[in-house]
């Protein structure tokens, strides 16, 4: 079994013994491989603080998709690449660009082929996140599935953190929360409101108590998402899925009945944009989701 961890602040952390954790969840210090890694982290820091950090054992099998909607991000493109694949998991990484214009779509051509890590699909029309996802979704080969951003509002050291619950067998979805404990930017006072509102809204009909339903990262175990049918093109995705979770079915084990999704939260960090350094969302898509959460309450 390989073992992989993560350090979720940015900041270099000195530890002991010489040893410091990086802002690109890598752990520099007196040992060799993941067991040493392991051993060293176990002795000075102790089991319990380092599965509240996120370092644990993986099953050997483990592969993370990372589905990444792309949309005129030329500026944070690189960037988020690069603090993907610092994450230390087995993943793959599927790139879905729709249509952008700014020239995204040159530097994603460019890398196209040249890392086996990474899958890069192309829109020829503009047609919403909600689209991008799906195209994303199957083209996933993963046991785990997870949505990231392509701006970099949202922090991949965090994986570890996010996949933990599905790991350790205690879940089958997993949605973070940016209003459950962790930093983030201080903006927008009525996107807020919007944003507990619709989540207010989506539990009344899902029966689920969650704190962030628009978050970006949701997590989903592979042969979950891909069974589950979805049509919303833009922004309505969110609150789609949410409900379409909320009563899908899983087959039983060992002669178990069916059950529903296990759905877990995890504080997130959240560093939004503003509209001038790139946000896209807007007051449609908020009245697109309350028109989602009601469409999609009790049926497809």
């Amino acid at each position: 079994m390989d073992v992989h961890g993560s350090f979720p602040s940015e900041s270099q952390a000195v530890l002991a013994d010489g040893a410091q954790a990086h802002g690109d969840g890598s752990i520099k210090g007196p040992f060799e491989g993941d067991r040493e890694r392991r051993d060293w982290l176990l002795q000075n820091l102790g089991e319990a603080l380092c599965r509240k950090l996120g370092i644990y054992r993986l099953p050997e099998d483990l592969l993370l998709s990372v589905v990444i909607p792309c949309y005129n991000e030329k500026k944070t493109i690189h960037e988020i690449l690069r603090r993907v694949r610092a994450v230390p998991i087995p993943k793959e990484i599927i790139i879905v660009d729709d249509c952008s214009k700014d020239g995204t779509r040159d530097i994603l051509r460019e890398m196209e082929g040249k890392s086996a890590d990474l899958k890069v699909y192309f829109h020829e029309v503009n047609q919403g996140k909600g689209a991008a996802l799906r195209t994303g979704f199957q083209k996933a080969t993963g046991t785990i599935v997870v949505i990231q951003d392509a701006d970099l509002e949202y922090d991949p050291a965090q994986f570890p953190q996010l996949i933990q619950p599905i790991v350790d067998g205690q879940a089958d979805v997993v949605y973070g929360s940016r209003f459950s404990g962790e930093s983030h930017r201080v903006l927008y006072f009525w996107h807020s409101m919007g944003n507990k509102f619709l989540t207010l809204l989506s539990n009344m009909f899902t029966n689920l108590n969650l704190t962030d339903m628009e978050v970006c990262y949701k997590v989903f175990k592979r042969e979950i998402i891909q069974n589950i049918k979805l049509k919303s093109d833009r922004f309505g995705f969110e609150p789609e899925v949410t409900a379409k979770v909320a009563r899908f079915m899983i087959n039983g084990e060992d002669g178990q009945p069916p059950h529903r999704c296990r759905i877990y939260e995890i504080p997130v960090s959240y560093h939004g944009r503003t509209y001038r350094e790139g946000k896209h969302i807007g007051w449609k898509d908020g009245f697109q989701a309350l028109y989602c959460i009601v469409r999609y309450a009790f049926g497809d």
